[in-house]
């Protein structure tokens, strides 16, 4: 199977009422998960990679490597999708090998920014993206969670989200609507009316960030009010790392990592596979 791009898997997720699952990833073992998870649903996602996973992994090559293997080797469309990039020349640096690494679309998040400044930065990594004919993301309102950085209740205000998608020429945005990164709990509650009027105010498929806090119901009800990308990471790590204390403590002499990490692969990839069918 090759490559899938985010524009494609988008469209068609779209075309069916559906969002697209994105999953994070910090680790080869996570990304196989990620996949088999996909293959057990059915469901085509993008594998994701983050500027915070590339400056753990001491740079962006041998972990998208992987992902780019992974994703070619599966049996059901898979695309890959770098996230949350902040810093412009590692974007430019990602644009400028997207295609030897695999990578389809990325997302620059200047949000932290005030608007203006936000907007004329995204512009520029967006036209460099379309350049290389990748898909590009950005994100306006900040969403919460962040190093602390955002303040509860702010949102993304839909005449701003309109100008922004037509200043920058972004292919997709990042909007904040409830949701939260690094929620460890499924409590986020989601506003809904919002999503539908920035549905209608932009023509741009819109992306929930911060995913692993809402609860099932509520993740469905964000794709029939009009989300279109579903990102997940802090989950992944809730369900890996509960099951890796688990092992540990039944195998207090345990030294080969193949078997406490295999159960804790194989308990993501139930956790990806559910999720991917909630939403995709």
């Amino acid at each position: 199977m090759t490559l899938a791009g985010a524009a494609a898997l988008i469209t068609d997720a779209e075309a069916r009422g559906r969002a697209v699952p994105a999953f994070n990833v910090v680790s080869l073992e996570q990304a196989e998960a990620v996949v088999g998870g996909a293959e057990d649903a059915g469901v085509p996602v993008l594998l994701q990679v983050s500027q915070n996973a590339i400056v753990w992994h001491g740079g962006f090559a041998p972990l998208l490597a992987a992902c780019r293997e992974l994703a070619v080797a599966a049996s059901l469309p898979i695309g890959l999708h770098v996230d949350h990039v902040e810093d412009a020349e590692l974007a430019r640096s990602v644009i400028e090998r997207a295609a030897e690494l695999g990578v389809g679309s990325i997302m620059f998040d200047a949000a932290r920014l005030d608007d203006d400044a936000n907007t004329e930065l995204t512009a520029r990594v967006a036209e460099l993206g379309h350049d290389h004919g990748l898909w590009v993301e950005g994100e306006l309102g900040e969403v919460g969670g962040k190093n602390g950085a955002h303040a509860p209740g702010v949102r993304t205000a839909p005449g701003d989200a309109g100008r922004y998608v037509a200043a920058t020429g972004v292919d997709g945005l990042a909007v904040a609507v409830g949701s939260e990164h690094a929620m460890t709990d499924r409590s986020a509650k989601l506003d809904l009316d919002l999503i539908v009027r920035l549905r209608r105010a932009v023509d741009v498929p819109l992306v929930l960030h911060g995913s692993s806090g809402v609860p099932d119901e509520a993740l469905r009800a964000s794709v029939a009010a009009g989300i279109r990308k579903v990102n997940v990471g802090t989950a992944l790590g809730v369900e890996g790392t509960a099951r890796l204390r688990a092992e540990l403590a039944a195998r207090p002499d345990a030294v080969d990592p193949r078997g406490y990490t295999g159960p804790v692969r194989d308990s993501t990839r139930r956790l990806v596979a559910h999720l991917a069918d909630v939403v995709g």
